[in-house]
């Protein structure tokens, strides 16, 4: 039995069919098929059905009047375990995508996007040419702002349980930070808000930026990535700050991701937030050691705490200064005392050694004249020894150099030599390489042939070479003429001139 039915093709005669067997079905078009799955699709789905699932892909419509295209993926684990993934194109067309995405973002805060997981009413299609596809016919976005919190309190649980949530509110915060670590967006009008608000101030900070995007779907791995950079020179900050100026809800979105927000809880220096957010705490701030609202706020903060310090420092040293005074006055008391004391007792010191040192000096006065005249007699003969050696080193240098200089008039005559046999043996052969040229050119000239005298007839091939072997009758050939070349073809006896 063969594998598929065929029908018999053009021009040849078809088998007859034996008694009693059955002519096979003739096969369909696929135009004709793919017509049948169509409309059997829409008596089957014929209403429109609401479906949970996650973007993808997504292309907006990049003009006015285009489409917008969707890939919807939801993947699920079947009875026996086995990670199942499902996939469908699907279709917002430009009318309802204007209505659907404004309404879609006025209720949620969030635009349309990859990895959003949303409740979408469909409608089955199905194309002979591009194949099954969903129209999609409405939004819930009360789904998505339920997954959007579920998610949110799952994230705070993982964190909780791991202890992240509380972690760095344990870290010892500095009375005055001055050495700041800064993740910002260098284009961000709250890292400029900051620096300007820092730069008011009456004191110095050390501001160190380390830029990160602060927006999309790659916020989260950019500002764990800049952390990364800080931890290896933490010993350089006293603490980070993590600002960020006002947007919606859909831009503070990478602030609540779990990756970022166990990285800030289990950083080793204090972080500070400044995100500058509408409503609701970002999970970040959760895990922060202190969240500010806005970048100036947390400039503010550092600005209190160090006027704090320098507040309790000057009463310190208000009582320091209290106190050094009357240490001062009794210590004061307690010296003049001691000063009378000790000045009656120098006085009588003073005298005692006086005396003494009148005796010493009568003692002490003959020794160094007589080391004085041991050492300039040592003096002398060390003057002596010196030019005795500088005569013995000039005599032996001059050797030297008279030596150096026999050895270069040698190696020069030397040199002077060879390079002389060098050019006598290349001329020598330069004249043989001449003679024998000059030789080979005569021979040459003697092997070339004489002329033909004067008003001799030469034979020539059409191309004009000489005619060499024996005539053959039709054979064409030029006559060389003393003055003319004449064209000319062989006959039967003699050759026939050619007009």
């Amino acid at each position: 039995m063969p594998l598929y039915n065929r029908r018999p093709e053009p021009g040849l005669p078809s088998p007859t069919p034996s008694a009693g067997a059955a002519l096979p079905p003739a096969a369909l078009p696929l135009s004709e098929l793919l017509a049948r799955v169509r409309q059997t699709l829409s008596e089957r789905f014929a209403d429109s059905y609401w479906v949970v699932a996650e973007i993808s892909d997504l292309t907006l419509p990049r003009t006015y009047g285009a489409h917008c295209y969707l890939t919807l993926t939801d993947q699920h684990t079947t009875a026996r375990g086995a990670q199942l993934k499902a996939q469908a194109r699907a279709t917002i067309w430009s009318a309802r995508y204007q209505q659907l995405a404004a309404a879609f973002e006025e209720q949620t805060g969030l635009t349309l996007r990859p990895g959003l997981r949303i409740m979408l009413r469909v409608q089955v299609k199905f194309h002979e040419q591009f194949g099954l596809s969903l129209d999609v016919l409405a939004l819930d976005p009360t789904y998505t702002v339920g997954d959007l919190a579920r998610l949110r309190l799952e994230t705070l649980r993982r964190l909780q349980a791991e202890g992240l949530l509380d972690r760095q509110k344990l870290l010892p915060l500095p009375i005055g930070i001055q050495r700041v670590a800064v993740v910002s967006s260098p284009t961000a009008a709250g890292w400029q808000d900051f620096v300007q608000q820092l730069r008011e101030a009456p004191y110095d900070f050390a501001l160190t930026l380390f830029p990160a995007t602060m927006q999309g779907e790659g916020a989260p791995a950019s500002i764990r990535a800049a952390l990364d950079a800080i931890r290896g020179r933490r010993s350089q900050f006293e603490a980070v700050v993590i600002i960020r100026g006002g947007g919606s809800k859909t831009d503070l979105l990478a602030f609540d991701d779990f990756g970022l927000a166990a990285a800030v809880g289990a950083f080793p220096l204090p972080v500070l937030t400044g995100i500058g957010h509408e409503r609701d705490e970002a999970v970040v701030d959760l895990t922060a050691h202190l969240a500010l609202k806005t970048p100036t706020a947390v400039a503010a903060y550092l600005i209190e705490r160090l006027a704090r310090l320098e507040a309790a420092l000057e009463g310190y040293g208000s009582r320091i200064r209290e106190l050094a005074q009357q240490q001062v006055q009794q210590q004061a008391a307690l010296l003049g005392r001691l000063l009378h004391q000790a000045h009656r007792a120098a006085r009588e010191q003073l005298q005692e050694h006086r005396q003494t040192l009148h005796q010493r000096i009568r003692v002490a006065a003959a020794a160094p004249r007589a080391q004085l005249r041991q050492q300039r007699q040592g003096l002398d003969r060390r003057r002596h020894q010196l030019h005795r050696a500088a005569r013995h080193a000039l005599r032996h240098q001059e050797q030297h150099l008279r030596q150096r200089g026999r050895l270069l008039a040698q190696r020069f005559r030397r040199l002077h030599r060879r390079r002389r046999e060098q050019l006598l043996r290349r001329r020598y052969t330069l004249q043989l390489a001449a003679l024998r040229l000059l030789h080979r050119q005569q021979l040459r000239l003697a092997s070339l042939p004489t002329p033909p005298p004067a008003g001799t007839v030469r034979l020539l091939t059409p191309k004009g070479r000489p005619l060499t072997g024996p005539l053959r009758p039709g054979q064409e050939l030029l006559l060389r003429l003393p003055d003319a070349v004449v064209p000319a073809r062989v006959g039967g006896q003699l050759p026939l001139f050619l007009q």
